[in-house]
């Protein structure tokens, strides 16, 4: 019998194929690997190969080099995949997104996200729907405000990499941990360019408000009503107001003691005695405060901003996580509201506007000031507005 060569080449054309096959960048730590009720690695994304990233908890994760599906989980995981231009790879939202769609940008500017499936609750604290996650079929989910151990559980119950983000403590725009957020989550979707253009952009515009404000002398400053976890009245303040910062106010606030980031509730008592010169209330309370004026007219009426008719509305600065873009607006109106004539050439509408557009990409300002009254005095007998932060989200 004579040696068949075409056999052994057959035979050798298939090991060679199976070992290629076995050094193409499929294998996952034993973190990543799928558990039986995940799907299974597709060939096509097994074919591209994967990268090891470092999130914001310091945990080493593998995603696939080509992302084009992912979900956002938590308070303002969604909004950084907005500002990045990767609207058209999220397959899924949280359900806190649908309940209320209003008063953040980058859902105003977006309400096809709100067609998307479900993947959770949302709302602070709360864990996403495991079976929901893997029936989007994902190949990387962001999370925020979560632990190591929640953040590893997630994935070995979804066989899908989780990637842990975080916005720092933002006591002014230009918070490092959150730019590196941005370069992270840029990175895997292949939006490094856009997270670079945003990280200048926000840099741009603090520091054009440091020095149009620099060496001021600042009368005394007060916000209130912002959002924490839910909606507060004129009690609720921060510490790091990141507006007040960069503008150099003197916030009465800023000597008081927090272990929420930044965030304290006052006492009226205090706030009576601090008495500020100019008070800003955060919309997203201002419906409490309008009902808390009805019951106690005499407190409000004692204040020195209230009976000078200082007193002024500005966007939610906190709902479900901080509104940078807001932040930044908010930013140029009080500038215009304390210094007119520093402001005297900007118009803080066209520039929250312009803001918007380049962040979200839509000039949304005329819809928040619809939702929750916009830039302007408030007269707290006579106020009222459309929307207010939920109390307990």
């Amino acid at each position: 019998m004579g040696f068949d060569w075409r056999k052994v080449l057959a035979v050798f054309l298939v090991v060679l194929a199976v070992s290629m096959a076995g050094c193409i960048g499929t294998s996952t730590s034993s973190s990543t690997k799928p558990t039986s009720s995940s799907p299974a690695v597709t060939s096509s994304t097994a074919s591209q190969g994967y990268i090891t990233v470092t999130d914001m908890l310091g945990r080493t994760v593998k995603v696939p080099a080509n992302v084009s599906r992912v979900v956002a989980v938590g308070p303002g995981a969604l909004r950084i995949l907005v500002y990045l231009n990767a609207t058209k790879d999220v397959v899924g939202i949280e359900e806190f997104e649908k309940r209320f769609p209003y008063g953040r940008p980058y859902i105003l500017a977006h309400p096809e996200l709100l067609k998307l499936p479900v993947i959770g609750p949302g709302g602070p604290g709360k864990l996403p729907n495991m079976e929901a996650l893997i029936k989007v079929h994902p190949q990387v989910i962001f999370m925020v405000f979560v632990s190591r151990q929640t953040a590893d559980e997630v994935q070995e119950k979804t066989g899908i990499p989780v990637v842990v983000l975080s916005y720092g403590t933002l006591k002014n725009f230009t918070d490092p941990v959150f730019f590196k957020s941005l370069l992270l989550a840029g990175k895997i979707l292949g939006k490094e360019k856009r997270a670079e253009e945003v990280i200048k952009f926000i840099e741009e515009q603090q520091s054009y408000l440091e020095n149009l404000t620099k060496g001021l002398k600042s009368p005394r400053v007060y916000v209130g009503g912002i959002g924490f976890k839910g909606a507060h009245g004129i009690t609720s303040t921060f510490t790091d107001y990141a507006p007040f910062t960069v503008l150099h106010l003197d916030n009465i606030a800023a000597n008081l003691k927090s272990t929420n980031y930044g965030w304290v509730q006052v006492d009226k008592e205090w706030l009576l005695k601090e008495n500020p010169d100019y008070i800003f209330i955060d919309e997203g309370g201002l419906k409490i405060i309008l009902d808390d004026y009805k019951s106690n007219p005499d407190f409000y009426n004692s204040l020195k901003a209230v009976k000078e008719g200082h007193v002024y509305g500005v966007l939610p600065y906190n709902f479900y996580n901080t509104n940078i873009g807001i932040a930044i607006a908010d930013a140029y109106y009080i500038g215009k509201v304390i210094y007119p004539e520093r402001f005297k050439d900007i118009d803080p509408v066209e520039k929250a506007n312009e803001i918007f557009t380049f962040l979200v990409g839509k000039p949304v300002y005329g819809e928040l000031a619809k939702e929750f009254g916009g830039f302007g005095k408030i007269d707290l007998a006579s106020g009222n507005v459309t929307y207010g932060l939920p109390t307990n989200p």
